[in-house]
């Protein structure tokens, strides 16, 4: 057994919260331990969430989870999706796998954002020293709009073969996250902010996007502030994906970034996510695939979700923990002696998990 991680009294810090557009909660204790919202999800979610809890538990961490079923089939019962926005709203940290988006559960999605108003996802796509990719030294953060544009779901048929469908950009919430991307770089150390747009087609909406982060930018003359056009920026991260730091961007536009993102540095099971409200944190794997044709097979890769778990510990406070964890996965991704089968080797997901625990406890000998 590891040994035993123990939040420090809030008194005894001197921290900030994840950024200061967000109000810090660190969740409902009970016991002496934090309850965090579990959705697994669809696919091989259930798979990677058990790695999670096996190695929480095998690092006593205080953390009790409150397991909610959510999936593609339990979501056609309103009373389900209500009990997981009830249950992350009181609990106000969730660890989420991947749901389905197939069909008529789209919109769901969508909604499952808007009751939580989780309005800053931040995606970070890093470079590993034991994965074989066509660059190195890619450390960016792509910070995404997660409540509107052309997610808001505002479509009709005007007349029978002509569709119309409403991108939604409000000042509003463009100055919101644009200020979440900069107080984000300002805590993290942070050099740059590049705002990600389509202004020259879009000149209302994205124009309007771009005219807040410009604005924003006036208030941190500290960070170095750019603009590009997001399909020029698509060419520059396959050419020179180093040159970025922290990008913000609407909501379609991140969803394009992130998984290029995951690409460059080894894949959707490598990079983990977390998205922001003003007073909830939910934490999920930053390339939003399920894998349905792999479930219940245990051959996914689980980094994507411990990584997402060790940033969870860390908004909870539990930074020894978070820190050790994370740690841990390096390790065994820069050995290269385990590795799933997106990355080239065979082991299954239970093996990836075990050979982190390995890790963890090398750390701790």
């Amino acid at each position: 057994m590891l040994r035993t991680f123990v939040r420090p009294a809030l008194s005894t810090l001197n921290c900030k919260a994840a950024s200061s557009t967000t109000g810090f909660k660190s969740g409902t204790k009970y016991g002496g331990k934090t309850t965090v919202t579990l959705i697994p999800g669809d696919g091989v979610g259930p798979e990677i969430a058990e790695s999670v809890t096996t190695l929480f538990k095998e690092m006593s961490v205080p953390v009790e989870f409150e397991v909610v079923d959510l999936t593609k089939y339990t979501l056609r019962d309103d009373g389900a999706f209500n009990n997981a926005i009830t249950s992350l709203k009181r609990n106000g940290v969730g660890l989420k796998g991947v749901l389905n988006r197939a069909g008529d559960f789209r919109t769901h999605n969508v909604e499952f954002r808007g009751n939580l108003d989780t309005y800053a996802n931040v995606v970070r796509c890093m470079s590993y020293e034991g994965i074989k990719t066509h660059h190195t030294g890619i450390d960016l953060i792509a910070i995404r709009e997660n409540t509107e544009g052309e997610y808001s779901c505002l479509e009709h048929e005007s007349v029978p073969g002509v569709v119309e469908s409403l991108k939604i950009i409000t000042r509003e919430k463009s100055m919101r996250i644009a200020k979440f991307a900069f107080d984000y770089a300002l805590e993290h150390n942070r050099k740059k902010v590049t705002c990600i747009h389509k202004a020259n087609i879009m000149k209302l909406s994205d124009g309007l996007f771009k005219r807040c982060c410009a604005e924003t930018a006036e208030l941190y003359p500290s960070i170095e502030y750019e603009e590009q056009i997001v399909d020029n920026t698509c060419q520059q991260l396959v050419i020179n994906p180093t040159q970025f730091d922290v990008m913000v961007m609407p909501n379609l536009y991140g969803n394009l970034v992130s998984n290029l993102g995951a690409g460059l540095v080894g894949g959707a099971g490598l990079v983990p996510s977390k998205s922001y409200g003003d007073d909830i944190a939910v934490f999920e794997p930053g390339a939003r695939h399920t894998w349905m044709e792999m479930k219940g097979m245990y051959v996914a890769n689980p980094v994507a979700m411990v990584l997402s778990s060790a940033f969870m510990l860390k908004h909870i406070m539990l930074h020894e923990a978070g820190d050790n964890l994370i740690t841990a996965v390096k390790k065994v991704l820069n050995k290269r002696t385990c590795q799933t089968r997106d990355l080239g080797g065979k082991a299954t997901t239970r093996e990836m998990t075990r050979a982190i625990l390995a890790e963890l406890h090398d750390l701790h000998a």
